[in-house]
C-alpha cells in the first residue's frame, strides 16, 4: 500500500514511539525524512539517527530522547499537507511557543529551522511544528 503523506506517517511513528516510552521506532528511508531527521537532531528532539536495512528496503531508526522521564518532544504536527500545501516567505515564518519550539521549513537551500531559515533569507514550504 502506498503512502500518500511519507513525511507525516515518519512524524507519526515518532509521536507514538514517545507515547509508548519506546528507545527508537524504525520508518522507510527517504532523503527528505533524512534531512528533517538532521533538523530534529541539531536542535536536541532526538538523540540520533542511522540506516539499516528493513527487508528488502532501507529504513531509518530513530533513537527517541527524553529527559528526566518526559519525552523531549511534547508536540509534534504536520502542517503542509498533501491536500493543502502552506507556504511562508522568511519574514513571516511561523514561531512555536515564543520560541521555545522550532518550525521545519523546506528551503531551497535544503530543509532548515525557523531560525536557520530566518538567518539565510530564506522561505518556504512548513513541513512541520516541534514543541
Amino acid at each position: 500500500m502506498a503512502l500518500t503523506d511519507p513525511l507525516g506517517d515518519m512524524l507519526t511513528r515518532i509521536r507514538n514511539g514517545q507515547r509508548a516510552r519506546m528507545d527508537s521506532v524504525l520508518t522507510p528511508a527517504s532523503k527528505l525524512r533524512s534531512r528533517v531527521l538532521d533538523v530534529l537532531q541539531r536542535e536536541g528532539f532526538i538523540r540520533g539517527y542511522s540506516e539499516e536495512q528493513m527487508g528488502p528496503a532501507a529504513g531509518i531508526r530513530i533513537e527517541l530522547k527524553y529527559f528526566e522521564g518526559q519525552p523531549a518532544i511534547k508536540r509534534i504536527a504536520r502542517v503542509s499537507k498533501p491536500g493543502r500545501r502552506v507556504y511562508s516567505g522568511s519574514r513571516e515564518l511561523p514561531t512555536v511557543r515564543n520560541g521555545l519550539g522550532i518550525t521545519i521549513v523546506s528551503t531551497p537551500r535544503g530543509v532548515l529551522s525557523d531560525a536557520e531559515a530566518r538567518e539565510q533569507n530564506v522561505g518556504g514550504e512548513v513541513l512541520a511544528e516541534v514543541f
